[in-house]
């Protein structure tokens, strides 16, 4: 394989470009921006016609703000330079912001319940009409924003974690809309604090994900997307390679993923050996998205193995 070819392929891997990052920052900001005006609206409404859904429908979306306001601050914090107190620059931002995110959206659902509880106890009048139409301007504000985010969704956990958040928005937000109409031809007024609280557990299946991912990233676990057994057994597979160990894989940020490793060599490999060998053990790590490699390699000298390998070896 020629090297030009070589870097072409590993160029394809670096979904980063600036033309991804301007799409993310361009429908971040549209997503932040359209959902703002619909929540105040919402809220507003939401008390007015004394309807629970819309309030934690409204809820709901403000948590949608939150995380596409909190993206984008991790985006931008991702793309500071590196200073000589933050080696890394601010990427970890990203991880912490999923975290908090995960962590608003928890507080949102015990309101949620609370209030839902309170409702059936004392049930309160609800009109269904204006609850239908405000919920269905919400349906579109959702899908549209969830749109925006469709393409780049699989690169990093903050944009699929808006892009969920966005799509659960608009199943809710059509939930509503069915409620509103059901209450408008039943007046039955339970129906909305039910509502409520389909909501809150919607928002609960989608939190744990976020926020089981996102504590992982913070312990520099290995990330969910990462086979370490995988990665293992392909640099295992390097010519040249006798054995790896010391391997510790982490996220730099929702986005890039680390690896540092020590290399067993075999002995008497000249110096294009090894840096050829480096260079596709690299090259193999991007496939498995790791892009940041400190690789240490060291030469198995006789007596730091068993005899039996030994003579696998060296043939002694």
């Amino acid at each position: 394989m020629s090297h030009h070819h070589d870097h072409t392929h590993s160029h394809g891997h670096h979904h980063h470009g600036p033309a991804v990052l301007t799409n993310v920052n361009r429908a971040l900001i549209i997503g932040a921006v359209l959902n703002t005006i619909y929540v105040v609206v919402e809220f507003g409404l939401g008390f007015y016609y004394n309807s629970l859904a819309l309030i934690a429908d409204a809820g709901h979306n403000l948590s949608d703000v939150a995380s596409l306001l909190l993206s984008l601050l991790a985006f931008r914090l991702a793309r500071v330079r590196n200073t000589t107190n933050y080696t890394y620059g601010y990427r970890k931002s990203t991880v912490l912001a999923s975290l908090t995110n995960a962590v608003i959206l928890l507080v949102t659902i015990g309101a949620i319940l609370w209030e839902s509880i309170q409702r059936f106890r004392h049930p309160e009048p609800v009109p269904g009409g204006p609850v239908a139409w405000v919920a269905g301007l919400g349906l579109v504000v959702n899908t549209v924003s969830a749109l925006l985010f469709f393409r780049d969704k699989d690169h990093d956990l903050n944009i699929r974690g808006a892009y969920l958040h966005l799509m659960a928005d608009a199943l809710v937000s059509l939930g509503v809309v069915v409620a509103g109409i059901v209450i408008t031809y039943t007046n039955w007024t339970w129906l909305d604090p039910a509502i409520g609280l389909v909501v809150a557990g919607v928002i609960l299946g989608s939190t744990w994900r976020l926020l089981s991912d996102s504590v992982r990233l913070s312990l520099d676990g290995v990330p969910a997307g990462i086979d370490l057994e995988a990665v293992l057994t392909d640099l295992r597979t390097v010519k040249g390679v006798r054995d790896v160990h010391h391997v510790h894989v982490w996220a730099m940020s929702t986005t890039e993923n680390a690896l540092t490793a020590h290399l067993v060599l075999a002995p008497d490999l000249s110096d294009a050996q090894i840096s050829d060998l480096k260079h596709d053990a690299r090259h193999r790590l991007e496939h498995h998205t790791i892009r940041h490699a400190t690789l240490e390699t060291e030469v198995v000298a006789e007596t730091d193995c068993p005899a039996k390998e030994c003579i696998n070896f060296f043939g002694t």
